[in-house]
C-alpha cells in the first residue's frame, strides 16, 4: 500500500482537522502492515549499508519498550524503485560519499513535501557530502539546529541535555539539524552523535549497556516524534 493509496482512503473530516499526513499513514499501515524503517541504498562509494544490526535492534527496542507493532526486520531501497512510497520513514547513513542524480533528487523531495520522513545519522565522514546533496535537494531551505527544549528531546524519553554523544569522531558536541517543511520536521540530521553505532550489537563497538541504551532511547524518541508530530 503506497502513499497514494492511503491518501485516497483519508475522510473529508480527517483532512479538516489537519491531523498530520505521517500520524494518518501510522494509523493505515497498523492495519496493513507492521511498521518498519527503510533504509536508502545510495549512490557515490557511502557504505549504505554499514551498522548492519542497527535497525533490527533499534525496531526490537521499540517493540519491547513501546505499545507499536514493529517488523523484525529494516526496509531497503533506492530512491527510483517504485517501493519507496511504501515506507514513510527513510534511513541514511555511511562514512563515505553520498550522490543523488537530479531525478532522485527530485523525487526524494517530492516524497518528503508530501508527508515523508527521513533520519540521516553521520557514521562519520557523511557529512561533507550529505550537506551538498541536501543543498541539491532543498536549494530554499537550510538545516537548522535543534534547541535542548525542542519536543523531539522528550517525545517518549527525556533528554534535557540534547542528543546523545555515542562516538568521539572529532570530539565535537553532537548537533540534531533538521528540514522543515512550516512547522513538520522532513529531515532530522544527527551529526557528531553516530546513534547507528549504538543501535548495533554490544561486541561490535564494546560500548557500555548505558551509552547503548541512550542511543536506543534516542532512537525511540525520533520514531515516536516523527510519526506524530
Amino acid at each position: 500500500m503506497g502513499i497514494k493509496s492511503i491518501k485516497r482512503g483519508l475522510s473529508l473530516d480527517m483532512v479538516k482537522k489537519n491531523i498530520p499526513i505521517i500520524l494518518l499513514l501510522l494509523m493505515f499501515f497498523a492495519n496493513a502492515q507492521d511498521f518498519t524503517i527503510a533504509r536508502i541504498h545510495y549512490s557515490g562509494g557511502g557504505d549504505w549499508y554499514s551498522d548492519p544490526s542497527s535497525l533490527p535492534n533499534l525496531l526490537n527496542y521499540i517493540r519491547l519498550n513501546t505499545t507499536m507493532k514493529v517488523s523484525a526486520q529494516e526496509a531497503r531501497v533506492r530512491v527510483l524503485d517504485k517501493e519507496l512510497t511504501e515506507f514513510p520513514f527513510l534511513y541514511l547513513t555511511g562514512h563515505g560519499n553520498l550522490r543523488f542524480s537530479d531525478e532522485e533528487s527530485i523525487r526524494l523531495r517530492e516524497f518528503l513535501l508530501s508527508g515523508a520522513f527521513l533520519h540521516v545519522d553521520d557514521n562519520y565522514g557523511l557529512d561533507q557530502s550529505f550537506r551538498r546533496e541536501i543543498q541539491k535537494i532543498f536549494p530554499d531551505k537550510s538545516l537548522v539546529e535543534l534547541p535542548h527544549h525542542h519536543p523531539i528531546f522528550s517525545a517518549y524519553y527525556n533528554f534535557p541535555n540534547g542528543l546523545p554523544k555515542i562516538h568521539e569522531h572529532d570530539g565535537k558536541s553532537p548537533q540534531a539539524f533538521a528540514i522543515f517543511d512550516e512547522e513538520r520536521i522532513m529531515v532530522l540530521y544527527t551529526y557528531e552523535s553516530d546513534l547507528g553505532d549504538g543501535w548495533e550489537d554490544a561486541e561490535v563497538h564494546n560500548d557500555s549497556w548505558s551509552i547503548r541504551e541512550a542511543a536506543l532511547k534516542f532512537g525511540v524518541n525520533i520514531v515516536t516524534f516523527a510519526l506524530t508530530q
